[in-house]
């Protein structure tokens, strides 16, 4: 009876595991094609919240990208509502239509991309500065376009699998 019970459990969590996969969104539109939206400037605003769900810091950002027909370029400076001032430097290589790669001084290893419809997904380990020290934290980021201007970010932030913060974010490309 106790294994049945464990089995039970174990198909019920299982079932509660996001499945969404890129090609979900193939046919449908406006497309986003993250070199075209992100060239240029682009203004975000964004919150963090908690494993809880509770919202510990917000966010303006400004972002500028440059794109040379294969590489993004793409400055990002965080402004959060702490004081504290971030920026970053995205290399994002195009590889196919659907296919991404990127690279930042505080990624590790390669954060892979896939395009499709409006979706774009963003997989890459972060290193995020926490009391003095780096801890690598896994980002399951996905940004959908919503008309020309406007982009929702949501990403899922966790750490040995299990879920530590998310961050939700709005783009406006002027």
């Amino acid at each position: 009876m106790k294994n049945i019970i464990g089995v039970f459990l174990l198909l019920i969590l299982t079932g509660c595991v996001n499945n969404m996969n890129p090609t979900d969104f193939k046919d449908q539109k406006p497309r986003l094609i993250i070199e075209e939206y992100l060239s240029g400037k682009v203004e975000a605003w964004g919150v963090l919240q908690n494993r809880s769900g509770k919202v510990t810091r917000q966010f303006k950002a400004d972002l500028e990208g440059k794109w040379d027909g294969k590489t993004l370029i793409l400055d990002e400076v965080f402004d959060w509502n702490d004081g504290e001032r971030q920026t970053r430097q995205w290399k994002i290589n195009k590889i196919d239509d659907h296919n991404y790669e990127g690279t930042a001084s505080d990624v590790v290893g390669i954060a892979k991309g896939y395009s499709y419809g409006p979706a774009f997904k963003f997989e890459y380990v972060l290193l995020v500065p926490v009391k003095g020290k780096n801890i690598k934290i896994t980002f399951d980021d996905w940004i959908f376009k919503q008309d020309e201007s406007v982009a929702i970010n949501r990403a899922t932030m966790t750490k040995f699998g299990f879920k530590v913060a998310e961050l939700t974010v709005m783009f406006f490309k002027k």
